[in-house]
């Protein structure tokens, strides 16, 4: 089976041959349409089989599959859609479709929009709006028209012709756009697959956004080359429940991801009943001393191993069925660095939880570590195919068949990344004796205080946001004697720690000003403090009246810090801060979705360690 998509409740299944048939009809009704080679299709939408389809019937036709995440305003597509001419969407329903139409106003050369969900869209009267079923009806008829059509589409796609077109996170500016081959994506597929990434007949859920290049590389190259059964999730919210019931093989999910579903277990077994919390602590801490023994390079203990069995019975595998893991044999975490606590208790837990690094740039499988040896500081080894070496100023560059052939129309900044052949990944990091690679952040933000301290903004970032209650970090101290921060708590998880101590709030300002809630986040970051060095110390922070949004410019659609806007937009508490004031009162404009504006302040506390 190809995929199964949740749709009202209910799985429907579609094979590989109903995929191919698919796919050929709609690259023939593409054609009949007039896309043509070089024109790019711009994908709008979520997960769904025939936006998959959509994707690569382009890459047949040698067009510029073109996914855009489903939250991207009209500027930020507007500024994708830049890059090559877009005459062609596909949109997933009526939301994506109108933003199509949108773009079309504001001058985007868009002539044709297909369109998956027909629901809301019937009544609509604008030109060159074409359903699926009517993309499909017409490539059926010019293939039945054409003997020979169909065979020649099978046969158009060449391995260096492109199999997507995904742009970078852009986090000190625009996103670039990357152009990756059918051979780079199938090269990183075989590199992860030699290394026991994944294997023929895997069982996954599609639910990352098709625009990031780890779902692409999974779902579509790995898919089709391993004949993965592609599971698709009636809608993002439903995704928990709808990982338990399938139950992959295989998962890859961001730390914040793994981060939230341990948190799920914790609140669970504080509302359980008085012998299912002994149980679980009993068997949970035996099971992570077990783990932390193994990670040191240590057997388990005769004892340990005896009570694992009893343990599976009664508590490990209960969680893991509830958590949608009871089937995983390759699970992975990427993006940033994992907490070492959420990291030893999957591990404990019985799933071989390990680390994944890659690049958009290089079809985003660089380095993995190895099931049964992983290290908490390390990304493992680079897989088999590809060369690292690091730089003489300390920068990961590699070498493979995965790594693309430069950004798109923007030979200055390809000719600086593909330098001499190696692809300049912009992180910093290390080798070590055995051939573990270590990444400490990007190279770009390596900065220092005002006492010549050399240190890495992103690395004390990820360590911050090892606690549960802090969901996203900037460090300041760039030019300064000393290290702050400015934080974002998570408030599901610090709102549950307030019901259960009878702390009451109104929203998520007045939720991160409580004094309790400060001193927790505190306690964070004191922990942090501990394993830094006397001048990387942070001294203050201030707990954010709001979350960094990525529309608001503050983050990337990944999640990745604009730590340029950041530090523009929240002046006013970083000169708070350096200039030793307890509080300072932030201004903040508003838009309603009437039109309206309004101005809103907030009193945030400075808090000094």
């Amino acid at each position: 089976m190809a995929f199964r998509e949740k749709d009202r409740g209910i799985w429907q299944q579609i094979s590989w041959q109903q995929a191919l048939d698919a796919v050929l009809g709609c690259a023939a009704g593409l054609q009949s349409l007039g896309l043509a080679r070089g024109e790019a299709l711009l994908v709008l939408g979520d997960n769904r089989p025939h936006l998959y389809m959509g994707m690569v019937s382009a890459g047949a036709l040698g067009c510029y599959a073109m996914p855009v995440y489903p939250d991207a305003t009209l500027d930020e597509i507007l500024h994708v859609a830049q890059d090559v001419r877009v005459r062609f969407v596909l949109a997933e329903d009526q939301e994506q479709v109108d933003k199509a139409l949108e773009l079309r106003e504001r001058g985007a050369p868009i002539e044709h929009v297909i369109y998956d969900n027909p629901r809301g869209i019937r009544r609509y009267k604008a030109p060159g709006l074409v359903s699926w079923d009517e993309l499909q009806a017409r490539g059926k008829q010019a293939m039945s028209s054409d003997g020979t059509l169909r065979d020649r589409l099978i046969g158009l796609a060449q391995p260096d012709g492109p199999a997507v077109f995904i742009h970078s996170s852009g986090t000190t500016g625009k996103p670039k756009g990357v152009v990756l081959t059918h051979r780079n994506v199938l090269a990183g597929v075989r590199n992860a697959h030699r290394s026991g990434a994944f294997d023929f007949g895997e069982e996954i859920l599609a639910y990352l956004p098709m625009a990031w290049v780890g779902d692409f590389a999974i779902t579509v190259g790995a898919g089709i080359a391993l004949h993965f059964t592609i599971n698709i999730p009636e809608r993002q919210e439903t995704v928990p429940h709808n990982l338990r019931e399938i139950a992959p093989t295989l998962y890859l999910a961001a730390p914040r991801s793994w981060d939230n579903m341990l948190t799920s277990v914790q609140v669970r077994m504080e509302d359980s009943t008085w012998l299912k919390k002994r149980l679980y602590d009993f068997f949970m801490d035996a099971a992570l001393v077990a783990e932390r023994r193994k990670l040191e390079g240590r057997a388990p203990t005769l004892v340990q191993r005896l009570m694992r069995p009893l343990g599976e019975l009664l508590v490990t595998g209960p969680i893991k069925d509830q958590l949608g893991l009871s089937r995983i044999r390759h699970a992975f975490t990427g993006g940033e660095a994992i907490g070492e606590d959420t990291f030893v208790f999957y591990r404990a837990l019985g799933v071989k939880l390990r680390q994944l690094y890659g690049q958009t740039e290089s079809s985003a499988f660089n380095a993995m570590h190895d099931a049964n040896e992983v290290r908490l500081h390390t990304v493992g080894r680079p897989l088999p195919g590809v060369e690292a070496k690091i730089s003489e100023r300390g920068e990961i560059l590699l070498r493979s068949e995965s790594v693309f052939s430069g950004y798109y129309q923007q030979e200055e900044a390809s000719r600086e990344t593909l330098a001499d052949g190696w692809l300049h990944t912009g992180d910093a990091g290390f080798i070590e004796t055995d051939g573990h690679l270590v990444v400490l952040g990007r190279l770009s933000e390596v900065v220092h205080t005002a006492k010549g301290e050399r240190y890495i903004p992103n690395y004390i970032e990820n360590r911050l946001k090892f606690s549960p209650y802090i969901k996203d970090v900037a460090v300041l101290g760039r030019d300064r004697d000393t290290l702050a921060a400015i934080v974002c708590i998570d408030k599901d998880a610090v709102g549950h720690w307030a019901e259960v101590r009878g702390i009451s709030y109104m929203s998520y300002a007045d939720l991160s000003q409580r004094p309790e809630v400060i001193e927790l986040a505190a306690g964070a970051v004191r922990r942090v403090n501990a394993t830094l060095p006397e001048g990387l110390k942070l001294r203050h922070f201030v707990s954010l009246h709001k979350e960094f949004d990525a529309d608001d410019g503050e983050i990337t659609r990944t999640r990745k810090l604009r730590r340029n806007v950041v530090e523009e937009r929240y002046a006013p508490i970083i000169d708070a801060i350096y200039g030793g004031k307890p509080s300072v009162t932030m201004r903040a404009k508003i838009v309603y979705e009437t039109g309206d504006v309004g101005v809103t302040e907030r009193l945030l506390t400075v808090k000094e360690l």
